[in-house]
């Protein structure tokens, strides 16, 4: 098989004090978290900015904090994705991005991504708008949580500006294991991940490399299982 990509694998967050002792060593500073997070994962989903902006002062501790070659994968602003539901949104989109620009320039910015709510039904002239409003070059995922999204013609739409669908499963939910970009974007949430579950999606994520790197994340839990399950997809054979 001819690949082109790297695998990125981490969890939605790291401050997770109740993964010490199986990840963090028992007598580590939280300040310390990210520093040891990034001896052991390559990559991490950032959720704090669907909240709020960071600053450049955060920013810069990150950027410090891990080493080269380590992904921040960002979850976009509420205020694009939730409030204004996508309409209108090209100058906060924009701006969004330039805030992000220190990890940009330390190269350690991986794709943003823009989850819309689950009660958003397909509106394909809506994407069409947003997606238009996406800085050139930009790598980007959208992550659709309703049923209704998953046609011919919204695939069409994010290949035509290189945007990865989410790949994203839950108990209630899995989205279609379809690429449309020259990256791919996995989002794991369910409750458990057997033995066999896992070497399932190390094959998908293999897969995917055909197409380019590829970013997986588990979620974040009173356990630090994602940690370990990243941990074990990035390991070398």
């Amino acid at each position: 098989m001819s690949r082109s990509g790297k695998i990125y694998a981490g969890t939605s967050g790291w401050a997770y004090a109740a993964w010490k002792p199986d990840f963090y060593p028992a007598k580590l500073a939280s300040a310390k978290f990210l520093q040891y997070y990034g001896t052991r994962l390559n990559s991490v989903e950032v959720n704090m900015t669907f909240r709020r902006h960071p600053t450049e002062k955060l920013l810069a501790g990150w950027i410090a904090a891990v080493p080269e070659g380590f992904q921040f994968a960002i979850k976009a602003h509420q205020s694009i994705t939730h409030f204004a539901r996508l309409r209108g949104v090209a100058g906060a989109t924009v701006d969004f991005f330039v805030s992000l620009e220190p990890l940009r320039e330390a190269k350690k910015l991986g794709p943003v991504l823009f989850q819309l709510p689950p009660d958003l039904k397909c509106d394909l002239p809506r994407l069409e708008e947003f997606l238009g409003g996406l800085p050139h070059g930009a790598r980007a995922a959208m992550e659709f949580r309703h049923e209704t999204w998953f046609v011919p013609e919204m695939y069409e739409l994010l290949r035509g500006r290189n945007v990865a669908l989410c790949l994203a499963e839950s108990e209630k939910f899995e989205t279609p294991d379809i690429s449309t970009a020259d990256f791919s974007y996995f989002r794991l949430r369910k409750e458990k991940y057997s033995a066999q579950a896992r070497k399932s999606i190390a094959h998908r994520a293999s897969e995917a490399l055909k197409h380019g790197d590829a970013y997986v994340y588990y979620k974040h839990e009173d356990t630090p299982d994602g940690a370990l399950y990243a941990e074990e997809l990035i390991k070398p054979a």
